[in-house]
Order: C-alpha cells, then structure tokens, then sequence
C-alpha cells in the first residue's frame, strides 16, 4: 500500500486541545482509519511543524480526504507528501535511465 508523510502544525485551537487532553493525539490515529489509511508511525517534532506522521493509504484520493477531513476542523495543518522506499526509488531512477540511453541510440542511428 502506497506511503505517505503528513506534516502537521497546530493552530492556537489545537494547541488548546492537546492542552486540555493530550489523549487526543492517538484517538485521531484511528478516526484516519474511517478513510481506509493507518497511521504506521507518528513523532512529536520540535521545530516548524508539531508532528510526523506516516501513514499507509490505498491511493491519493484516500489520503486527500484524510488531509481535507483533519485540516477541516480547524485545529491542525497539514502538509502531505507521498513517499517512496528507497527499493522503489532507486528502481524508478534505473528504469528512467534505461529509456533515457534507448532513446539516445535510437537518435543516433
């Protein structure tokens, strides 16, 4: 299943959430799993953003509704960003260098 990374910042209204009850954090961890996406790992962050969250949904438009979904509430936003294995992206490279030489010498001949 296709990986993605979600980066969340919280507004002044989801700082006050996690304040008031910090168990919040994980009982959003399974309302993502109403979209059919799970979260795999999640990390608090010092910086520009509040958490990392990876995730595992079926396709984009899953995880786009997950973004929509959260980001609507008003307390989080949220930078998404497929991701690739380094297995996938070293065989995407390989393959784009392939078709890149084939073409070369199909031009020269």
């Amino acid at each position: 299943m296709p990986i993605y990374i979600l980066l969340s910042k919280l507004t002044t209204e989801g700082r006050k959430t996690i304040e008031a009850r910090p168990e919040r954090i994980k009982e959003v961890n399974h309302e993502i799993e109403a979209y059919e996406a799970r979260v795999i790992e999640q990390y608090a962050l010092i910086g520009p953003y509040d958490f990392v969250n990876i995730v595992e949904a079926p396709n984009n438009e899953a995880i786009t509704k997950v973004s929509i979904e959260l980001g609507s509430r008003g307390t989080v936003e949220i930078l998404t960003m497929p991701a690739l294995s380094l297995d996938n992206f070293i065989s995407m490279i390989k393959s784009a260098n392939i078709q890149k030489d084939s073409t070369r010498s199909i031009v020269r001949t």
